[in-house]
């Protein structure tokens, strides 16, 4: 697509009341503001006039899904959906999470999401276990956690075919260290996250190339100023630059307040909004599954329909929101736009890899949200083209 949008957009971390956006093909050629009081450039004129604000697309580092189906459903085609669906929403880059399962699905999960990755529908693989550990497993099932293998571990990436970006792991396991160094030798980010680890276990991790926190807070031990545990060394860890925080902030896993005052602390460079959406994102309450466990969604909290113990209800099982959803929660509580979108987006592409994501400049790829003045997307633009609803 050859166009050029005009309109209100966030460039540089400032909202510029009109701005020239020329897209070529399926890269930004050209950002413009334009300045009252001067003559606009050529062409100007016969822009396309955006109704809303334009703003980078947003990148979720950490999803299982949406639109009802999830990528645990082992599905190609449902893959595809909960890829798209999230595409449709806001989210046009993503890596696509698995959960913990047997080794032969895990393998087949696996290799689905390399063949999807391919297509380009997502930016690379996710796994949120096996290695995690049973007392935080949340919605993981404790039967099939295990410690890791080196044999396990070479075989997955091979599998991945270098698509395996980034996995959770319990650094404490027998070999968890050990897992934290192959997966950093091969390029991969380990993510401290369900672990019941000390604060010394998650600041050797760190040293060794931990460089994530998986949904800080959620999964972990709660931080107690007089119990040594892994929130308050992970903070450290972001506090010092190396580590960026994973923050599902959608006002059910963590306190506004709370994303706040991280964000105050740490900076928007060190914290990454993710939604953990599972299947119901988009969709609503009703009953659904995950990784093999029964969820139940009401009122939009989504949780284990019972706990290993066989008590009811169970854990939080994952997210139903999207990451614009996110954004637009905070900035309604008082986050500032920039900080919101540099979570929602140049925070986890710059963790990725992926330098032309996340940013309203020339050269990066024309992923482009339109939002109203509740920061709500209005319309989406995926590597040049508009997308349709979901």
């Amino acid at each position: 697509m050859n166009a050029t949008l005009r309109g209100p957009a966030l460039v540089d971390d400032t909202v510029l009341p009109d701005v020239l956006v020329r897209v070529d093909g399926d890269r930004i050629a050209a950002v413009t503001p334009l300045v009252a009081g001067t003559e606009p450039p050529p062409g100007a004129d016969a822009a396309e006039r955006v109704s809303g604000t334009m703003l980078p697309a947003y990148v979720d580092m950490h999803c299982h899904g949406g639109g009802g189906t999830a990528f645990t459903d082992l599905d190609d085609a449902a893959a595809a959906r909960a890829a798209e669906h999230q595409h449709a929403r806001g989210t046009t880059s993503l890596l696509g999470s698995l959960v913990t399962m047997s080794p032969r699905d895990l393998e087949r999960g696996v290799a689905m999401l390399a063949e999807i990755a391919d297509d380009g529908l997502i930016d690379g693989i996710h796994l949120e276990g096996p290695w995690l550990a049973e007392a935080r497993c949340g919605a993981h099932d404790p039967t099939l956690l295990r410690d890791p293998t080196l044999a396990e571990v070479e075989r997955l990436l091979a599998v991945g075919r270098g698509h395996i970006r980034q996995v959770t792991l319990a650094p404490e396991r027998d070999h968890g260290m050990d897992l934290v160094r192959w997966l950093t030798t091969a390029g991969v980010h380990a993510a401290v996250g369900h672990t019941a680890a000390s604060f010394a276990q998650v600041e050797q991790a760190i040293a060794a190339g931990a460089d994530v926190a998986t949904h800080l807070f959620n999964g972990m031990d709660p931080w107690h100023h007089r119990v040594s545990s892994a929130v308050p060394a992970l903070l450290r860890g972001a506090a010092r630059g190396g580590v960026v925080l994973e923050l599902i902030a959608d006002g059910v896993h963590v306190a506004d307040e709370t994303v706040r005052t991280i964000v105050d602390l740490v900076g928007a460079g060190s914290v990454a909004f993710v939604s953990d959406a599972m299947a119901a994102a988009g969709v609503g309450d009703g009953g659904y599954v995950l990784g093999g466990l029964d969820v139940v969604v009401h009122q939009g909290v989504a949780r284990l329909t019972h706990a290993p113990d066989g008590t009811s209800p169970g854990s939080i099982a994952g997210g139903t929101s999207h990451v614009a959803d996110i954004v637009s929660l905070q900035v309604r509580h008082g986050l500032p736009l920039a900080y919101a979108v540099r979570a929602g987006g140049r925070t986890p592409a710059r963790l990725l890899g992926l330098r032309d994501r996340g940013a309203l400049e020339a050269g990066a790829r024309a992923d482009v949200v339109v939002v109203d003045e509740d920061i709500r997307v209005q319309r989406v633009m995926r590597a040049g083209r508009w997308l349709g609803g979901s």
